[in-house]
């Protein structure tokens, strides 16, 4: 019998990798378009064997994705906010509330939390305007929202590497 989707799921177990893995790794996460060729380079193997290395690391999950990074505010997404969500009943049915809010273009991310709160999600608007259509709007309106607190986003620290150092605390 398998399990509600709502019912929190074990975490997976960790994909053994070895040195050669985390390497290669390393140079995705440092440049993700590099070449198969400079990455058997760096790590002293030949370009099949890494693809064959980066096919094994893609089909075990680990590597989830490639990706390119936008800057969002010159595409006139400039302003960023936090909204806690304090709903009812979110914890009966999670997977609707968070399919809600990820069917809105404006929400980055939905998080649900421990705590006063039951979600905190990151939106990313045009304006002051967009940010109340927004909230009063649509998020406002969703099943079981009874009132949202807002945070404005005004500058963040660098994003931190921390695959990178993660992967380098795994080589020891």
């Amino acid at each position: 019998m398998s399990q509600p989707e709502s019912v929190p799921r074990p975490a997976p177990e960790a994909v053994s990798l070895d040195d050669v893995d985390l390497s290669i790794l390393e140079q995705l996460v440092g440049d993700a378009r590099s070449s198969q060729r400079r990455i058997a380079r760096e790590v002293g193997m030949s370009p099949p064997a890494v693809a064959e290395r980066i096919a094994r690391l893609e089909r075990a999950g680990v590597i989830r994705g490639y990706r390119a990074e936008i800057d969002r505010s010159l595409l006139g997404f400039s302003l960023v906010a936090y909204a806690s969500v304090f709903a009812e009943n979110v914890l009966k049915d999670p997977d609707e509330v968070l399919e809600a809010l990820a069917a809105l273009p404006e929400v980055e991310e939905a998080t649900i939390v421990a705590g006063s709160m039951d979600l905190i999600i990151r939106l990313r608007v045009r304006d002051h305007e967009h940010l109340r259509r927004c909230l009063f709007e649509h998020i406002g309106r969703l099943p079981g929202v009874s009132r949202t607190e807002t945070f404005l986003w005004l500058r963040s620290a660098r994003p931190k590497p921390i695959d990178r150092d993660l992967i380098r605390m795994l080589r020891g």
